[in-house]
C-alpha cells in the first residue's frame, strides 16, 4: 500500500508538516512518501500564465504522486481563514490538467494551528470541497493549540485524547489493498 503525505505549507518550519509526519508514522503496513510542496514551486496560477508556459512538470509530477498512491494525509496551514498560496497554487495547477485532481482516493484530512481553532476553518473548507474533486474523504481531524498538545523535541502528539483521535482517523487508510 502506498500513500502520500504533506502538509498544506511550504514553510520550513512548518507545524503542519510536523503533525503530517507524525501521522504518516502511525500507520502500520503503508509505504509512505511524505511530500514537500517546496519541491513543486510553481509561477503563480493564472490564465495567462497557462497559455503563456502549458502545464509545468511538477503540476504532472505532483497529479503523478496522487495517482500512483492508494491513499492520501494532507495537513492543511491555515492562512487568513483559508488555504495557503502554496497549496492553492499547486492545487489550482493540476486542476488545469485533471479536474478530478484527487482520483477517488482515499484521503485523512488534518489541520492544526498555534490557536484553540486548529485551522478548523480550512479544514472544513477541504473536507467539504474534496468530493468534488473526487476525493474520498475518510476521516478529519484539526488538532488545536499545536505547541501545547505536540512534542516537537520527541515529534509526538502528547495529549493522549488527541492522539488517540489521530490514530483512528489514519486507521482508515490501514485497511487500503
Amino acid at each position: 500500500m502506498k500513500i502520500i503525505a504533506f502538509a498544506g505549507s511550504n514553510h520550513k518550519a512548518s507545524i503542519n508538516k510536523q503533525l503530517v509526519e507524525y501521522a504518516a508514522d502511525l500507520l502500520n503496513k503503508a509505504d509512505v512518501e511524505v511530500l514537500d510542496l517546496n519541491d513543486y514551486e510553481l509561477p503563480l496560477y493564472s490564465q495567462d500564465k497557462e497559455e503563456e508556459i502549458g502545464h509545468p512538470r511538477l503540476a504532472k509530477d505532483f497529479l503523478a504522486k496522487i495517482g500512483e498512491s492508494d491513499g492520501i494525509i494532507i495537513s492543511f496551514a491555515e492562512h487568513n481563514g483559508s488555504y495557503s498560496v502554496a497549496y492553492k497554487n499547486i492545487f489550482d495547477w493540476c486542476s488545469r490538467i485533471e479536474p478530478k485532481v484527487f482520483q477517488k482516493k482515499p484521503m485523512v484530512l488534518l489541520s492544526t494551528s498555534p490557536g484553540s481553532m486548529g485551522g478548523a476553518t480550512v479544514l472544513a473548507a477541504a473536507v467539504n470541497s474534496a468530493p468534488y474533486f473526487d476525493g474520498v474523504v475518510k476521516a478529519s481531524l484539526s488538532i488545536p493549540s499545536f505547541y501545547d498538545n505536540f512534542d516537537s523535541d520527541k515529534q509526538l502528539l502528547k495529549h493522549p485524547e488527541l492522539n488517540e483521535q489521530l490514530k483512528d482517523a489514519v486507521s482508515h487508510l490501514n485497511h487500503l489493498k
